[in-house]
């Protein structure tokens, strides 16, 4: 069977997607995919920062998912999980560049990534650097992965709240979307 890929281009294109990558992330996929990025977003004549954010956003999606699937690598659904990603960054005239990205979790991780992105869309810039800089200083527990600064990192460097949704898919899995917008001076 034919792919029909004009057909998954025009469908990419009517939503305002650029860049697209779906399938098993690595490091050193991110790494050169992160690359790639930056260099389509210099050949826009984008403003440094904001090429800055827009790279610095994909990279922390990229990296948080690739950090959640190396974590669950003893869950029954670790094969499912690797497979999952999928990560984007599109425009929209009127909203700016979007870095958006989906990947399934197990349920049980569901409730407490959803109380803490709950925790930081509340708050305003100011808080979320108070925030990050606690964190900075604060010593890593031994069963963590690292302090916890992506998220809130992304939430600082989008122009908007994050936006995020977490879908059951009654297998024991959910799919987690998260999009972080960041609005240029002349987007």
């Amino acid at each position: 069977m034919m792919i029909d890929v004009l057909e998954v281009q025009q469908a990419l294109r009517a939503r305002g997607i650029l860049i697209c990558f779906s399938g098993r992330l690595s490091q050193a996929l991110i790494a050169e995919y992160g690359e790639a990025v930056k260099s389509y977003l210099e050949t826009e004549h984008r403003p440094q920062n904001e090429v800055y954010n827009i790279f610095s956003l994909f990279i922390e999606q990229t990296q948080n998912i690739n950090k959640y699937n190396v974590a669950k690598a003893d869950s029954p659904h670790h094969g499912l999980l690797l497979y999952s990603s999928i990560v984007t960054i599109g425009k929209q005239e009127e909203a700016g560049y979007m870095v958006c990205s989906g990947n399934l979790i197990l349920n049980e991780d569901a409730e407490a990534l959803q109380t803490y992105l709950d925790s930081l869309i509340v708050m305003d810039k100011t808080e979320l650097k108070a925030l990050y800089k606690m964190k900075l200083k604060a010593e890593i527990a031994p069963e963590e992965t690292g302090a916890g600064l992506g998220l809130i990192d992304m939430a600082r460097k989008s122009s908007t709240k994050l936006e995020y949704s977490i879908v059951d898919q009654n297998n024991g899995l959910s799919f987690f979307t998260l999009k972080a917008t960041v609005r240029g001076v002349s987007a």
